[in-house]
């Protein structure tokens, strides 16, 4: 890839991490000062950064606890930053659970609880219903993980096995008022998914997810399966008046990060366009879809003239069938070069905007017309190494893995395409 392409590419990037920056969104949406404690929970990839904003941000003594990612922590005065494992769980978000379990227990109504939340929070709060264990919420992450089902069913099923998730720790904490500000990474921006809603109440249908079990084919573990057709349990409802005073707020998502992007753009002297911010799917189909699109506009210009870009995000999904590495914006790249084999003027980078694509350290990766070619020529086969799910191995021979490192916020899939 020219290093032009590379160079703009990353600037788009960069420009939609910069506008899901945890200071800058936390700054327009300080809840006011209580009368007595400020408590702060959270849990996310961004969660660390986002309590450190918070310390720098607010005037006032503040306590509490939030959980990341391992490699994720930031430094703070006096909220406690635990690390946990993800995209699998661990002991160490059950301790962490507990912790915040622990933080709001025996609150006031003159207390307030801030909550910061944000992506990747669901395998990060593991607290298993009564009933069931650590290692049955292990098991239930890698199928789910496997599935292919989009993040709104895997968080649906995460609700219902689960002491937190689903509005259950904001629960705990009252009669203090809860102000959930929140990262969204979810398609749709629905704050109740995000790290499963955690501290925003929805509804837990039993019947919804035992069909959504059987209509996305998932295999879950045997103690998983008997406690869904069984348990009464079930999150608190929306309709709750116990949550009447809570706040729930979205500060950053992959629309306004889209949007901070095709500014960037324009500003380059490229005109873009958003196709969608709330793209769901298998990734190496998506792909096709976003090739098709590009070769439209290269060879008849339609319906789009080029120059231009194509933006999208969302967050799709990879039905695991090989054993390779990777993630799904790689596996996105992968599918998507062999679409465009041969095909001079379109270049395109698809990274996952908390820095972490998938197995490895990567977020995700550049590719052009040339990049399944170049695959070849290091020995690579571009068709095998798909259906192994080993897009990680295909790019890193090429040298076009992007791996910024963690960036400290979540919205999400980022892709763009650039058509000469």
């Amino acid at each position: 890839m020219q290093q032009e392409d590379r160079s703009y590419l990353s600037a788009l990037f960069d420009s939609a991490i910069l506008a899901a920056d945890p200071k800058v969104a936390l700054a327009a949406h300080l809840p006011a000062k209580p009368k007595g404690r400020v408590v702060v929970i959270g849990a996310g990839k961004g969660s660390a950064q986002m309590a450190a904003a918070l310390e720098e941000l607010w005037d006032g003594p503040l306590e509490g606890v939030v959980v990341t990612r391992y490699g994720f922590g930031a430094k703070c005065q006096s909220i406690r930053i635990l690390e946990a494992s993800h995209p699998v769980p661990d002991n160490a978000g059950m301790v962490a659970s507990q912790a915040m379990f622990d933080a709001v227990q025996g609150l006031t109504a003159d207390d307030l609880v801030i909550a910061l939340i944000s992506g990747g929070g669901s395998a990060l709060l593991t607290a298993p219903a009564e009933g069931l264990t650590l290692n049955d919420e292990i098991e239930l992450n890698k199928s789910l993980l496997a599935s292919g089902a989009p993040i709104s069913v895997m968080n649906m099923i995460r609700k219902r096995v689960s002491r937190i998730k689903g509005g259950r720790l904001a629960a705990a904490a009252h009669p203090a008022g809860v102000v959930s500000l929140i990262v969204s990474d979810v398609p749709g921006d629905d704050p109740a998914d995000v790290a499963s809603g955690p501290t925003v109440p929805a509804a837990s249908n039993a019947e919804a997810v035992l069909n959504a079990i059987s209509n996305y084919k998932i295999s879950l573990p045997a103690s998983i399966s008997d406690f869904l057709k069984t348990t009464t349990d079930s999150a608190p409802s929306t309709d709750d008046p116990s949550f009447k005073n809570d706040q729930v707020i979205v500060i950053a998502s992959a629309a306004r990060s889209l949007e901070a992007a095709e500014k960037t753009s324009v500003e380059m002297g490229i005109p873009a366009v958003i196709l969608s911010d709330s793209i769901e799917g298998e990734a190496r189909e998506v792909a096709k879809m976003h090739a098709a699109l590009a070769r439209e506009v290269k060879h008849r210009n339609r319906p789009f003239n080029a120059p231009i870009t194509l933006l999208s995000g969302g967050e799709t999904t990879v039905t695991l069938a090989g054993s390779g590495k990777g993630g799904r914006n790689t596996e996105f790249l992968l599918s998507f070069a062999i679409e465009i084999d041969g095909t001079k003027g379109i270049s395109a980078i698809a990274a996952d905007t908390d820095g972490i694509d998938g197995s490895e350290d990567n977020a995700g990766a550049f590719v052009d017309g040339t990049s399944a070619s170049r695959m070849r020529a290091a020995g690579i086969d571009p068709a095998a190494a798909l259906a192994n799910n080993d897009a990680f191995t295909a790019f890193d021979a090429i040298g076009d893995i992007f791996a910024p490192g963690p960036t400290g916020t979540n919205v999400n899939d980022f892709r763009a395409i650039l058509i000469r």
